[in-house]
């Protein structure tokens, strides 16, 4: 009897082992250094990949840390990768992120953020990847002004716009759907 239970909790242990295993990871193919995601395998709620997809983030908070990435502007990245790898193609995947509030601080060029907080940006690479892969960036003007941040000291790329809520208004007018985080 005691043998049948210890190869009983063997096989439950590598059961479990098995399917940790299975869990993992994968990177790109839209963004290739950030951005990784989970394959989820026969989805009930299966994706439609003939559907354009168009979303804006609405991204307001960010790490208090000067050396942490913001999550919050990554998740554009896996929103990009997700589909791809669920089959939706590049040309059906339209991406925009405001960024405003706390989250600042992310938009500044390397060189700006180093005078401020005395370290590289670590969004600055995050940003670039997805400027590069046509996510358009929007920057809050109010926001800008409020920090006392110049149009000189962002990411090259980045957009300044009037407001987030102007911004975030317009976009929807353009059947963006809002993600907020």
């Amino acid at each position: 009897m005691l043998k049948n239970l210890h190869l009983l909790s063997l096989f439950y242990l590598i059961l479990c082992a098995t399917n940790l295993i299975g869990q993992t990871q994968s990177k790109g193919p839209i963004i290739t250094e950030f951005g990784e995601v989970f394959a989820v395998d026969r989805p009930e709620f299966a994706v439609d990949v003939t559907k354009e997809y168009k979303a804006v983030f609405d991204i307001m908070n960010s790490p208090e840390s000067h050396q942490e990435i913001n999550k919050s502007i990554e998740t554009v990245a896996r929103f990009l990768n997700m589909h791809a790898q669920s089959g939706v193609p590049v040309e059906q995947l339209k991406a925009a992120v405001v960024i405003h509030n706390a989250a600042s601080k992310d938009v500044l060029s390397n060189a700006a953020y180093k005078k401020r907080y005395g370290t590289e940006n670590p969004n600055a690479e995050l940003l670039q990847a997805l400027l590069n892969a046509d996510v358009q960036v929007i920057f809050c003007g109010q926001s800008a002004a409020a920090r006392d941040i110049p149009r000189e000291d962002l990411i090259e790329g980045i957009r300044l716009s009037l407001s987030a809520m102007n911004a975030l208004i317009q976009l929807q007018d353009k059947k963006y759907r809002l993600i907020k985080f």
